[in-house]
């Protein structure tokens, strides 16, 4: 890879090379504010929308009371849910306070021993502590930021869908667009100032500095596994029990306020999709642009104190928040929905519009920030002389690489094509066969998405080594804000539709806001995409920070140390999956008995005259998802720890490259059987073309195997598969945190280090 094109070879000759460095003090906070500033305007613009008592009789199709007394049911049961999410994110965080406190003690004891607890040594591990708690508090603030607007929106589309399609998907995307945006610009923006604040301490050892920084990706990383646990079980719960018992056995349909467990599921949509995801993708976002600090500061751009080649990912990341905000422009004011068969293709509009907007300007940030030619250290080969379009193919590789999947995710989990069509078709014979071809089509899902990965990892390797890794996994990021907002827009669709379906809105809203519904779930299944994708890149890239840091030369698994970890980390995710799947199965079998017992005891809760105890089945959920949450959590801190304190670094190294390996594909086959499985349901309840008409209508016996296999995938697509992306790269970046006490003090039971 060191032959470069002739016409690129000349334009690299005349690049300015290096950003003078009040240019990037202003340029990095400057997108970040401008990101801030721009979800302000779209939360205002949702906020135009009036809930409550004002008169709003223009809008019709309303099967009983005035358009007063909707809007009165509609505000009720948005303020439910609001309340419902908030108390159940309250208790979490208070639970992860405690769980953070002594997870920084644990840090800086175990930094600070590396170096005798001398006066530097305190100081980098202080530094270090600060960065994991400033990343654990941003990574909160964006769970419960997109949580707030969400429940602030799920009503205010509801009462848009009155008007048409095109004013309640505006309202929804916009509402999506705000966390998107505010996720990205505040990670950006708290990242830059940590690293300006710490530079008055370490100057120009920029490889002191960032090793420091590492922390503030394990904190992000830390809250959004327990958010992703803790939300994941708490919302699948719901769901199954409210499926199960209402759906299945009670013949009512999907959010009928009669089912105990409705407000429970609405909240869970908020706790688990919106919240959870956030603090998820805010992780990746931190992890990947750590790895590629650390990486650039042990090679020549630290050596050299070249500020501007260091700031590159964040440059990558600052201008994404610009192409992100003429991306979303686009989808609310220039090409509008229309009709229902627009949705989904709008959707996938903005994330070809935003790649294909960022590719240019990534060349251009890469000419511009980084030196014609520069050195990265490659480990086990040396130094790697890299030109800076290399940088570039790296971050457009992952880029790309990250839009392929989010296509083929998109062919697998969407009614609209054969895969989906063809599971809701064996449900003719039962939920059995329904499962078996949904387990199948997981299974094949995963193999275009690895050779995806496996290019881009490839290529970016060629170009940089690791280096060029970390670049292709923040590429796959660096359109963020407009991934969240796509990914966000469906729960609060979701939530819409189950607020028109308690406020007894008509047939036509609802037929609406399935509509809204069932591209979000394809769309979230591409957002499921797009992280666990980027969590591979991320986490091979933090491996090759680790194995630097830890001055591990090479992993060879024809030696027992390796090879044992690799055995071990190949089968954490399987352990995490049953905990989280049993945990899920738990929660849901306390669920449906209470939901049983108020349907068999309470006197007219079937015919609608009695009102259901919502409140208990909330509390189930919240006990439950706090309880199990703990198991799973313990096992992914506590892994590498122990590995690499018992065993060694090169133990702990074939650990994190076996649950990478694995933790991929049953992540990529978890989350695409799942989404399949619903939308075949709702292929069958919408039965919009002959064949899915011939499989309905709703409570017939294949929409019933439909729904089983919907619930059975819902731990799948909503708690396992989200959280094992956490999970290898949890284990990395804290392999990466710890690597100077485990390269000092590691292996105490097998062969040092």
């Amino acid at each position: 890879m060191e032959a470069a094109t002739p016409l690129l070879t000349e334009v690299s000759k005349h690049a300015v090379g290096s950003l003078p460095e009040v240019f990037l003090n202003s340029f990095i906070p400057a997108t970040a504010v401008v990101g801030i500033l721009f979800a302000i305007f779209q939360w205002f613009m949702v906020s135009r929308i009036r809930v409550g008592g004002a008169p709003d009789g223009q809008y019709g199709l309303l099967e009983d009371g005035t358009a007063d007394t909707v809007i009165q049911q509609v505000t009720e049961i948005q303020s439910a849910i609001s309340m419902g999410a908030e108390s159940f994110l309250t208790t979490e965080y208070k639970y992860l306070a405690v769980f953070m406190s002594g997870f920084s003690v644990i840090i800086f004891l175990f930094l600070g021993s590396v170096d005798n607890f001398d006066k530097q040594g305190i100081a980098n591990a202080g530094f270090s502590t600060l960065a994991f708690i400033l990343g654990a508090l941003t990574s909160t603030g964006s769970g419960y930021l997109g949580m707030k607007i969400a429940t602030y929106a799920n009503a205010r589309t509801t009462l848009e869908a009155r008007k048409g399609i095109p004013a309640a998907f505006v309202v929804a995307f916009r509402a999506g667009s705000v966390m998107g945006f505010l996720l990205s610009a505040n990670g950006l923006l708290v990242l830059f100032l940590t690293i300006l604040a710490y530079k008055k301490y370490y100057g120009d050892d920029w490889a002191g500095l960032y090793e420091s920084i590492t922390g503030y990706g394990l904190g992000g990383s830390s809250v959004a596994l327990f958010g992703r646990v803790g939300g994941g079980i708490y919302t699948k719960a719901a769901d199954v029990g409210a499926d199960l018992v209402g759906k299945v056995e009670r013949n009512i349909p999907e959010d009928d306020p009669r089912n105990p467990a409705v407000i429970a599921d609405n909240v869970g949509d908020n706790v688990g999709d919106i919240a959870g995801m956030g603090s998820d993708l805010f992780g990746s976002f931190a992890e990947s642009t750590c790895a590629a600090l650390v990486i650039s500061a042990l090679s020549q751009p630290g050596k050299d104190h070249d500020f501007s080649a260091m700031c590159f990912p964040l440059l990558v990341s600052g201008a994404g928040i610009l192409v992100c905000l003429i991306t979303t422009i686009i989808a609310t004011d220039v090409q509008q929905v229309k009709e229902k068969a627009e949705i989904e293709p709008a959707l996938k509009k903005q994330l070809v519009i935003s790649t294909v907007l960022m590719t240019p300007v990534i060349f251009l940030v890469a000419l511009y920030a980084l030196p014609p030619t520069f050195n990265i250290t490659v480990v086990g080969q040396g130094e790697k002389v890299v030109q800076n379009w290399y940088a570039f193919a790296c971050v457009a590789s992952g880029l790309w690489a990250g839009l392929l999947i989010g296509f083929v995710t998109e062919y697998f989990t969407s009614n609209a094509y054969v895969p989906v069509q063809d599971v809701a078709d064996s449900c003719r014979t039962g939920a059995a066969t329904n499962i078996i071809f949904g387990l199948a089509l997981g299974y094949k899902s995963v193999i275009i998405p690895v050779f995806a990965i496996a290019a881009a990892i490839y290529v970016s390797f060629q170009f940089a080594g690791m280096y060029g890794i970390a670049l292709a996994a923040l590429g796959m990021l660096s359109t963020l804000a407009t991934g969240l907002a796509i990914d966000a827009y469906g729960p609060i669709s979701d939530n819409a539709g189950g607020i028109a379906e308690m406020a007894g809105m008509g047939e036509e809203i609802r037929e609406r806001t399935d509509a809204l519904d069932a591209a979000g779930n394809t769309t979230a299944a591409i957002g499921k995409g797009f992280a666990i994708g980027s969590a591979a890149l991320v986490s091979l890239a933090l491996f090759g920070a680790y194995v630097s840091r830890a001055k591990v030369q090479v992993v060879n698994v024809t030696e027992p140390q390796a090879f044992v970890g690799l055995l071990v980390g190949a089968m954490l995710p399987y352990w995490f999956s049953a905990m989280t799947m049993k945990s899920v199965g738990k929660a849901a079998l306390a669920m449906v008995e209470e939901v049983r017992r108020q349907f068999n005891t309470m006197p007219g809760l079937m015919e609608g005259t009695t009102k259901p105890d919502y409140k208990k089945c909330v509390e189930i959920s919240t006990a439950a998802s706090l309880r199990e949450m703990i198991p799973p959590g313990a096992l992914v801190m506590l892994s590498p720890v122990i590995a690499g304190t018992l065993f060694g670094t090169t133990t702990l190294a074939g650990m994190l490259a076996g649950g990478l390996v694995s933790g991929v594909q049953i992540a990529i086959s978890a989350s695409n059987t799942g989404g399949a499985w619903d939308n075949a349901k709702k292929y069958i309840e919408a039965g919009n073309s002959a064949h899915a008409k011939s499989l309905g209508p709703k409570g017939s016996d294949p929409h019933k195997a439909a729904v089983i296999g919907d619930t059975v995938g819902d731990p799948l697509k909503d708690t396992s598969g989200p959280s094992l992306n956490i999970l290898i790269k949890l284990m990395a970046v804290e392999s990466l945190v710890f690597a100077p006490f485990f390269a000092t003090h590691g292996g105490i039971i097998w062969g040092g280090k």
